[in-house]
Formats: C-alpha cells, sequence, structure tokens
C-alpha cells in the first residue's frame, strides 16, 4: 500500500501535533520549584521559617513534593511525600506531628492537602497558583502539637 505525499505530510503534521500537546497536558501548574517569601507570608503562631523551599511534580493523578529549609529557630526541616490525588492517605516524612497526607484537588486548579497523625487530620492546607504562574499561595487551617490554632498564609515565587 503507498502513501501519496499528502497523507504523509498530514500524518507527519499530526505526529508534530501531538508531541507538541502531550507535554503541556503532562505539565501542572503546581509542578516547579517555590521559595517563600517571607514579606509576603502570615504565620500565626510563628515563628515563620527562616527560609523554604519547595519542589513540586505533579500531573493530573499524582503529586510529589519535597520541601528543604531552616525552622524559626534554625534547625534543618526536610519534607517529603509522593501521593496520589485520591484522599487517602499516603506516607510522609518530616511532618511535625504527622505521619501522612491526603491529597485532592480542588475547583479551579487548588490542591488541598491535610496532614494527619493516626488517620486524624490536624492541618488542612488549600493551595492555588496564581493565573501568570509565578506565586503559588497556602493556606494552613488547624493545630500545632502543642494544641495551638494554625493560621498560615504562605506565599512562594517560583523559581
Amino acid at each position: 500500500m503507498r502513501t501519496t505525499p499528502f497523507a504523509f505530510a498530514i500524518a507527519v503534521i499530526l505526529l508534530v501535533a501531538l508531541a507538541a500537546y502531550a507535554p503541556s497536558a503532562a505539565a501542572d501548574q503546581h509542578s516547579g520549584t517555590w521559595k517563600m517569601n517571607s514579606e509576603k507570608s502570615k504565620y500565626s503562631p510563628g515563628p515563620a521559617p527562616k527560609e523554604l523551599t519547595v519542589r513540586i511534580e505533579a500531573d493530573e493523578n499524582h503529586i510529589k513534593l519535597n520541601a528543604d529549609g531552616t525552622s524559626g529557630d534554625g534547625t534543618p526541616l526536610h519534607v517529603e511525600y509522593d501521593a496520589k490525588f485520591d484522599g487517602k492517605d499516603h506516607p510522609a516524612t518530616g511532618l511535625p506531628n504527622a505521619d501522612s497526607v491526603s491529597v485532592k484537588r480542588l475547583k479551579g486548579g487548588e490542591i488541598e492537602t491535610q496532614h494527619k497523625k493516626g488517620g486524624q487530620v490536624l492541618i488542612t492546607i488549600t493551595s492555588a497558583v496564581s493565573k501568570d504562574g509565578k506565586t503559588r499561595t497556602s493556606t494552613w487551617k488547624g493545630k500545632d502539637a502543642q494544641g495551638r490554632e494554625i493560621n498560615n498564609v504562605v506565599v512562594f515565587d517560583k523559581q
């Protein structure tokens, strides 16, 4: 069976279009490296971390997060988890007073993350990326290890 030059050209155009579309379809607005903007962030109660950098790899089904920084008292911070957007508990390391997370997508591209200890929700975080893709804001609600109310708004700049 022979192909005509026209059919061959159409096939090439379709393959190029598919190749160009595939990476953008897999990309997620939350993916990338984000550095905390301490001037725009609000921690209640404090103290805020001295520095915090979050690396996220996310697609429509899953998120992998690695965060490194320095706490307000100078101790190193490292948080890590790899979870599906299924609302089920997934192991996490480095979270203060928590051993797992559950994550799900909300309307408008937001992500809800719950920090849990023994299946009990301690903190709920709602994260959204700005329309221009340059800022990620995470709102934290819950209780810390001492039982104090947490009301944090953490702003990150895309690196």
